[in-house]
């Protein structure tokens, strides 16, 4: 018998329906990540688990025990089940090792000492004991999550839920975050992560479901998911968040929102300070120099910069194309790109590159 079993759960909103028929089986230890787009159902589908949102129809059973029906003992559920969430829920006016003792105290009712010592013991896991009487401002956002991980290992779950625990985080905490979720994932819980970041699903995660629609498009391993996905949804996905792409046309002319839009996808990425920067830098060129006095000049033509970020490889590609662009080889865009390679760093020669798609090579 599965560890949870979920059979047909169903949840609406008045006329939203987020989750629309979800069934799947989960073993005990498995460590498995949730992608896909926004609304489609990930955080409703792991706050149904743990019954901060009271499913329409549908069962929940862990360890056989349907935890939907109206009898259920949802206090003890909780203390199975840990959650972590995108905006810490830390309280401001303790210290970090208090927010771990209170809930310790106040729901198991476990003496001062004994909370204090479980708490340093958390701390100590997740890398924090030297940080125990810090308050949550005076820690950074990746130390924060990492304490709010600390408290909810703290009651000593059979299952974690976390929904987007990296989200709210700047690209540097993010790695910290990573490496002690991968640490648990070896320890036998039971781990489920709602996350928008690949790389986080990838690291962490044995086994991947990709939602949309409302439902489990496809379930398969992390490997199979991000290397070699069966379905066109999950391709288009995958790819989607790889590269990125900005149309720039007479109507269309915003370089604040283009480069803006730039900005964001290299954090998503998370490719390294320097490429983010060369990226910017040589969109930038181009459009000012070459793109927008072509688009004066044929105001009926569009032209798109994209760029496409290789995780495996760390390799950039900043291509332009359109219906309007000069033979290879002109001497303004030529020289551009060769300034934008030349400023790379020698431990990233070679990792980034930058060219110009011309009509006769688009298919």
């Amino acid at each position: 018998m599965s560890f949870i079993e979920i059979k047909h759960l169903r949840k609406e909103y008045g006329d939203s329906v987020p989750l629309k028929d979800v069934s799947i089986d989960i073993g005990k230890g498995e460590v498995i990540g949730i992608i896909g787009p926004s609304g489609t159902g990930k955080s409703t589908f792991l706050r149904c688990l743990n019954r901060l949102e009271t499913p329409t129809s549908g069962s929940i059973l862990i360890d056989g025990e349907d935890v939907c029906r109206p009898d259920a003992d949802l206090a003890k559920l909780r203390r199975r089940m840990g959650m972590v969430f995108q905006s810490y829920n830390l309280f401001p006016h303790m210290m970090a090792a208090e927010n771990i003792m209170r809930p310790l105290q106040s729901l198991l009712g476990v003496s001062a000492e004994d909370a204090y010592d479980e708490a340093m013991q958390q701390l100590a896991r997740v890398g924090l004991d030297d940080k125990a009487r810090l308050y949550p401002d005076e820690l950074s956002g990746g130390q924060r999550q990492r304490v709010a991980i600390a408290r909810a290992l703290a009651m000593h779950p059979d299952i974690m839920l976390f929904d987007e625990p990296t989200s709210a985080l700047d690209p540097g905490m993010v790695s910290e975050v990573i490496s002690v979720m991968k640490d648990l994932s070896q320890t036998g819980l039971t781990m489920l992560t709602v996350t928008h970041d690949m790389r986080l699903a990838k690291e962490v995660s044995e086994r991947v479901l990709y939602m949309d629609q409302g439902g489990i498009y496809e379930d398969a391993p992390a490997a199979k998911i991000f290397e070699d996905p069966s379905g066109e949804r999950t391709r288009d996905f995958i790819f989607d968040i790889r590269s990125w792409r900005y149309t720039l046309s007479a109507k269309s002319r915003d370089m604040r929102e283009m480069l803006s839009s730039l900005d964001d996808f290299c954090r998503r990425t998370y490719m390294s300070k320097k490429q983010a920067v060369n990226c910017r830098l040589a969109a930038e060129e181009l459009a000012v120099s070459r793109l927008l006095t072509d688009i004066d000049a044929h105001p009926d033509h569009s032209f798109g910069v994209t760029v496409d970020y290789c995780e495996e490889s760390g390799e950039t590609k900043l291509l332009v194309s359109g219906s309007h662009l000069p033979e290879k080889g002109e001497p303004v865009s030529d020289a551009i790109l060769a300034d934008a390679a030349e400023r790379l760093p020698d431990d990233e020669k070679g990792r980034a590159v930058f060219g110009i798609i011309c009509p006769a090579d688009e298919k």
